[in-house]
């Protein structure tokens, strides 16, 4: 006796096809996908693990459902033969399933391509109608446009029965893929998510002009009506289908007669996955012998004797063709790899973030090598391991100067990172520098946001700090005829900047951006040096003396102003600046963190290290660079480093960002 579903299996389950309604109209109609293939894999799973609990709700349900309605655009055709979908199996255990109920044992393994199914009927050898899969009972018109795909003959060759319709997959080439959507970027038209996408966009259009020219192809690998058949296997008909004139994935097909030998074909394919020019997502396994095939037959929406092996949506095995840097607008370098295009969860990856140099060395990867990459959702693909290392792998060897404006490459003490110290003059650091450049604790020039900066960036009216002070003089007249301008917001803009000419020496320190110098340690050392030159030529065993200048401090500030770069940019800016000697007043700070002794490692989430700092020393902490015996508290961040090591050593308090934001809500 069947059991009997309550209200929250039946809502759940109506939640599950209406979802996966919506998701096959985007996907089958609209050709843009609103899910990636996990997702709705998971979400059918569920809803055919329930319909199999519950066998009254499998009628209309996701184990009868193929597909989607064919478009009101286009005519539609009945299927002479209802053209079914591949139950999907995700792992090893569940191919043996399905492979230990097989009488005969001789399996044929063909690729599964990620393309749009089509159905050609030829008779007499012409081709007469093409179709799309639709709903598995009828398929949209688009003979026309199968016409001008190479792949599909017009007039078969040979020997051809009278009366055939030959199934099978078009798809686009990765790179037909990537030019496809570098025209269309320079042209400004749509650019597609991945290479299916292009396909069924392509294919379905009703000017098949435009199919014409995206460059499509196609694989024959099954049929639908039959008038008479002369072979006896799957390999038999993938040579009859070549010999007719089509283009079949025979190449990559294997034999098996066993678990073993399956698995075997499964990750020698995930291994070659990138080598292959065209996108695959799995495996088709079907029982070899045709008559036994007949014989199996389907179940509502898919046939017994076929399954299709799935790749892992979120992983994928490709080549690392190349490791470029690339500079933040921090200045730190950040290595990534440059990737043989592959196909992972519906997204096109060809590039992966590889986070740092010590990265690179943990991971063991050399260019060349076939690596393991990872994606999740929306974030950034990430290389998790080395699949196979090459024979002929390069080495890859971190820049020592900026690959952006060659300045000087550092490393700080403690430190993943490595970064450009040519903080003023690196193209990579205009926009995140000149807005600090011109805040409100620095040079506080109203009218100069963000929008405004990468607007006057973009036309090379500001290449460094010191163009700011000759844009109106220079360019006055043009701003004056960009949208959004005007006589009055000119003047206005102007004032500011002149206002902004003279500035005393501490808010000079900070604008300029010399890294780990916030407000606070602006003050300290205007108040240390009283002027810029003295400053300018200080060197580390002074700036150590000073109280509140720790030793990665001093050696920034030391490198900074060491930078030729740097001081290029500086004396231009002082020839349109005065900077005043005058010293800020000592402010005494006290606050719940009076006396501690703060050290700072690692990345925070939620502030930069300079916001970091200046709340603590808001709060009255003292801040320094180096973790010793007489540090309270180290405030480590991700990929923290050697300091965080020391302090475990010496039994120091050890925050986390959010041990640190509660302190922060307590005031």
């Amino acid at each position: 006796m069947s059991k009997t579903p309550d209200l929250f299996v039946l809502a759940e389950h109506a939640d599950l096809l209406k979802k996966l309604a919506e998701w096959d109209i985007a996907y089958h109609q609209k050709d843009a996908p609103i899910v990636d293939d996990a997702t709705y894999d998971a979400a059918r799973r569920r809803a055919i693990e329930i319909e199999t609990e519950y066998p009254e709700l499998a009628k209309n349900g996701a184990s009868t459902h193929v597909g989607a309605a064919v478009s009101e655009k286009f005519k539609s055709f009945s299927h002479s033969v209802p053209m079914l979908s591949i139950s999907d199996v995700f792992n090893e255990s569940e191919v043996a399933d399905w492979f230990n109920k097989l009488s005969n044992k001789d399996i044929f393994i063909e690729l599964k391509v990620d393309g749009v199914s089509y159905a050609a009927r030829y008779e007499r050898g012409k081709l007469v109608r093409g179709l799309t899969r639709g709903s598995g009972t009828a398929g949209e018109d688009i003979t026309e446009n199968l016409r001008t795909i190479p792949d599909i003959p017009q007039q078969l060759k040979g020997d051809f029965p009278e009366i055939i319709e030959v199934r099978g997959e078009v798809y686009m080439s990765r790179s037909d893929f990537l030019t496809l959507n570098e025209t269309a970027e320079k042209s400004g038209d749509k650019i597609f998510a991945n290479p299916r996408n292009a396909a069924a966009g392509s294919l379905r259009q009703l000017n098949p002009a435009i199919t014409a020219s995206r460059r499509l192809s196609a694989f024959a690998y099954t049929y639908g009506e039959l008038s008479n058949r002369n072979w006896e296997t799957q390999a038999e008909y993938f040579e009859k289908l070549e010999s007719w004139g089509f283009k079949t994935t025979s190449h990559w097909a294997r034999h098996a007669h066993n678990m073993t030998e399956i698995q075997q074909v499964y990750n020698d394919v995930m291994m070659m996955r990138a080598d292959i020019p065209f996108d695959i997502d799995g495996l088709v396994l079907k029982v070899n012998n045709v008559s036994l095939q007949e014989k199996m037959g389907a179940r509502a929406n898919s046939p017994r004797w076929e399954v299709a092996y799935k790749f892992p949506a979120a992983r994928a095995i490709t080549t690392l063709r190349d490791i470029t840097v690339q500079v933040g607008r921090t200045g730190v370098l950040t290595p990534v790899a440059e990737l043989e295009p592959i196909n992972i969860g519906g997204v096109l990856v060809s590039r992966a973030t590889l986070h740092n140099a010590d990265e690179i060395v943990r991971l063991g990867i050399n260019v060349g090598d076939k690596v393991v990459v990872q994606r999740a959702g929306d974030v950034i693909p990430q290389i998790v391991g080395v699949a196979e290392k090459a024979p002929d792998a390069v080495s890859f060897v971190f820049p020592d100067k900026c690959p952006v404006c060659g300045g000087n490459v550092i490393q700080e003490s403690g430190q993943v990172a490595r970064r450009c110290i040519n903080t003023l003059g690196c193209p990579a650091q205009q926009i995140g520098e000149l807005e600090h450049f011109v805040s409100r604790k620095g040079f506080d020039i109203d009218g100069l946001g963000t929008k405004q900066l990468e607007l006057f960036i973009s036309r090379g009216w500001i290449k460094n700090a010191a163009d700011i002070f000759t844009l109106i003089a220079n360019h006055g007249e043009e701003i004056k005829k960009l949208e959004g301008f005007g006589e009055k917001s000119v003047s206005n803009l102007n004032s500011a900047i002149e206002r902004a000419r003279d500035i005393d020496l501490h808010r000079f320190l900070y604008a300029i951006g010399i890294p780990e110098v916030g407000e606070v340690t602006a003050k300290i050392l205007a108040r240390a040096f009283g002027n810029l030159n003295d400053l300018r030529a200080a060197q580390v065993w002074k700036l150590k003396q000073i109280d509140g200048i720790g030793d990665v401090m001093a050696d920034e500030i030391v490198s900074f102003f060491s930078d030729a770069h740097n001081n290029e940019v500086l004396d231009e800016l002082l020839k349109q600046v005065h900077v005043s000697e005058n010293a800020p007043s000592v402010e005494k700070k006290e606050g719940p963190l009076s006396g501690k002794k703060i050290v700072l490692t690692g990345t925070l989430t939620n502030y930069t290290r300079d916001e970091a700092k200046e709340i603590l020393e808001s709060l009255g902490a003292k801040v320094q660079g180096s973790v010793s015996a007489k540090t309270d508290i180290v405030l480590a961040g991700a990929e923290a480093g050697s300091k965080l090591d020391k302090a475990e050593q010496l039994g120091i308090t050890i925050w986390s960002e959010s041990d640190f934001e509660d302190v922060i809500k307590k005031e």
